[in-house]
């Protein structure tokens, strides 16, 4: 009670400092709870968070996914995908869109009444004009007050837009009300036109709700994997699915399920743009959190064509040098002769690993067997340090492979490791874009999906048309053609083998 009493103090004491002009000014809902009431005590604690972010700043990021929370709990990982942002990026707007906490409406609330918002930093213009003309553009869009009035979604970011960015420009705040699909679809068709560069999207969501820590971690690993996707299809089944896994207490996988929804649809029309993930962690890993019920907290970032020269040649000059791929290499036969022997020792030292083992990148792993496969399983998208990756695949191809019989200690002696790095799933719109033996390819239609590496298309020789439509027919079950309207993304490997670690 005390700790309740000196905040409400310290949230009473700052909102005399706000310009006096009625309900013109959007007064701060949780200064002195959600993030400090005192503002060189905020301004400290975000530029605290941003500098302890490190991570590159790009010019060219047309979104964030970031988490609502009180800052104690959720600020380290919302500074991530703000950090991500140049400072001197010229944005004209910024539309941030977050859920209804506060008002159960079908829409989304545009705030029209407000002409800017407090917070204990100044004042952040509202673009009004922008505002106005979302509404008139469908009517899917309206005005509900109170989803405003106490709504700490998109409150808590103001902040951290205040002191990451050098010019703030006016906002469009958006309250998402309903989960309707085909509403979600409206909003996003309105919103297409400024999804450009010269326009920052920010979406408001937290994660899972009220589960124990472990099974927040499995539940928002999927999660994470789903909008890295950046299929909404992928997305709202891994939600829906998540709900029917029977997790005790899980109320939501994603509170703001229905604005990344909308950015998804966005993302899906969009050309030159890709979602990384940037950083997860969960209340229980804050001091202030316990491990019984917890939330769950992602960053992501949207990056477009904008990026910065250090950024593009960073990507361009990745490569793994041979003790790094004879490192992997040793990783991969150690997990699996350890988990055959049971021995419990890390077949790794991770305090040894180098930038590039410790970067977050999807990989493969390939057995063989004299000469013939004997088992493959991989991870596509880069949820995990790599030299981790790569001892979680080298354990399922040897022993999960439905395909296969677990290895045996006997055979271990005539195992034959190979391992893919790969790069970020890219989502193409024309079989123009692939390229045949560079290229691995991933298909999604519906629930059903399949991949096949790069380096397929040698060992089979088989023509462009040939090596989609096995993957459709063979691995993704969507018949010979069904890749032609499914979902396509491309990525890169880097292949090496206990042959040639060069």
């Amino acid at each position: 009670m005390k700790l309740l009493f000196v905040l409400l103090i310290m949230a009473t004491y700052v909102i005399p400092a706000f310009p006096q002009n009625g309900e013109e000014i959007r007064r701060p809902a949780v200064a002195g709870r959600f993030y400090p009431a005192d503002a060189d005590t905020l301004k400290s604690d975000v530029e605290g968070l941003l500098a302890a972010a490190d991570v590159d700043a790009a010019a060219g990021v047309r979104a964030v996914v970031v988490p609502h929370a009180g800052y104690v709990f959720s600020g380290a990982v919302a500074a991530k995908a703000f950090a991500r942002i140049a400072p001197s990026s010229h944005y004209r707007r910024i539309f941030l869109l977050g859920p209804s906490h506060r008002a159960a409406f079908e829409g989304a609330s545009v705030n029209v009444a407000c002409s800017a918002y407090a917070t204990p930093l100044g004042t952040v213009e509202v673009d009004g004009e922008t505002c106005a003309k979302l509404l008139a553009a469908d009517d899917v869009f309206c005005h509900v007050p109170e989803a405003h009035q106490k709504e700490h979604s998109i409150e808590v970011q103001l902040p951290f837009l205040q002191e990451r960015l050098d010019t703030l420009p006016p906002i469009v705040p958006v309250i998402v009300g309903t989960h309707q699909i085909s509403k979600l679809r409206r909003m996003a068709e309105v919103l297409q036109t400024y999804f450009t560069p010269e326009n920052l999207f920010v979406v408001s969501s937290d994660f899972s709700h009220y589960p124990s820590y472990e099974d927040a971690c499995r539940v928002d690993k999927a999660t994470g994997e789903a909008i890295l996707s950046t299929s909404v299809k992928i997305f709202l089944d891994t939600v829906a699915g998540n709900s029917r896994l029977g997790v005790p207490n899980l109320l939501t996988s994603a509170c703001g399920q229905a604005p990344i929804a909308v950015l998804l649809l966005m993302m899906e029309q969009a050309r030159g743009v890709r979602m990384e993930h940037l950083a997860y962690c969960n209340s229980g890993d804050s001091p202030y959190g316990g491990h019984d019920e917890v939330v769950g907290y992602h960053a992501f970032a949207v990056v477009g064509d904008g990026d910065t020269v250090r950024e593009q040649r960073s990507r361009e000059v990745f490569s793994l040098t041979a003790d790094e791929k004879s490192a992997l290499l040793e990783i991969a036969r150690k997990s699996i002769a350890n988990r055959l022997s049971g021995c419990m020792e890390l077949p790794y030292d991770s305090t040894r690993m180098t930038g590039n083992l410790a970067k977050n990148c999807g990989a493969f792993v390939t057995l063989r067997l004299h000469g013939k496969l004997r088992g493959c399983i991989g991870m596509l998208v880069g949820r995990r340090p790599l030299y981790l990756t790569v001892s979680d695949m080298a354990c399922a191809a040897a022993f999960e492979d439905p395909r296969f019989p677990p290895v045996t200690q006997d055979e271990m002696w005539d195992i034959h490791i190979d391992i893919s790095v790969l790069s970020p799933l890219k989502r193409i719109y024309s079989v123009e874009a692939f390229e045949l033996g560079r290229h691995g390819i991933f298909i999604v239609k519906g629930d059903r999906q399949g991949t096949f590496l790069p380096q397929v298309a040698g060992q089979t020789h088989w023509t462009k048309e040939e090596f989609l439509g096995h993957c459709a027919r063979d691995k993704a079950r969507i018949g010979w053609d069904g890749w032609r309207d499914a979902e396509l993304y491309v990525y890169e490997a880097e292949v090496f083998d206990e042959g040639c670690a060069e």
